[in-house]
């Protein structure tokens, strides 16, 4: 059983997955910290119900390092075994003690399509107006650079003629339901 702290900025879909794959006994993990980047966002809302309590990183005033310093110590504080970004929209300082134990996924197969500004409909509008024939995700550790880091593992999906950018999203977001449980027991093995 593993430790994971998880960092969310929007709606916890992929927190969620999770949780659903430690209920139903697949992933041996427990969330012992949940962040949200930022209060008023749905994710925290959806955590509450499932009995999850999230810590909120900006506070009304705070200057962007109050933010990261709070997160920090939070994290150091609760020394998880994995931190994993679920669509957390900040760039989070890598300390020594954390190297190689932050994930994250993203919605494109990168380097495409990566790096500060492209998460969510901006990933699959570029990638579609891109011409690309193929899309989907990609999980990696986290390194100083948005969206950088070693690869962990990608899963594909191709592009149809008709696919939108919202299609796409829900193919991309079937794949990393998937993809970002794999990753995850494929480190902790590693630990």
């Amino acid at each position: 059983m593993i430790s994971i702290a998880v960092l969310f900025s929007g709606g916890g879909r992929t927190v969620l997955n999770l949780l659903d794959q430690i209920e139903d006994g697949s992933l041996h993990a427990t969330i012992t910290l949940a962040i949200a980047s930022r209060n008023g966002i749905a994710g925290i809302d959806r955590l509450a119900q499932r009995g999850i309590d999230v810590a909120i990183a900006k506070q009304e005033g705070d200057a962007p390092e109050q933010i990261d310093a709070r997160v920090q110590a939070w994290l150091k504080d609760a020394k998880p075994d994995l931190i994993i970004l679920c669509g957390y929209l900040r760039l989070l300082t890598i300390e020594p003690w954390m190297q190689g134990r932050v994930l994250n996924i993203h919605p494109s197969l990168l380097p495409e399509f990566g790096g500060k500004g492209m998460y969510g409909m901006h990933v699959h509008n570029a990638v579609l107006e891109s011409g690309c024939e193929q899309s989907g995700c990609t999980v990696h550790f986290v390194d100083e650079e948005y969206d950088h880091g070693p690869t962990i593992l990608q899963k594909i999906c191709a592009i149809d003629s008709d696919d939108t950018a919202q299609s796409l999203a829900d193919k991309v977001f079937q794949l990393e339901c998937e993809a970002y449980p794999n990753a995850i027991r494929k480190v902790a093995e590693q630990l």
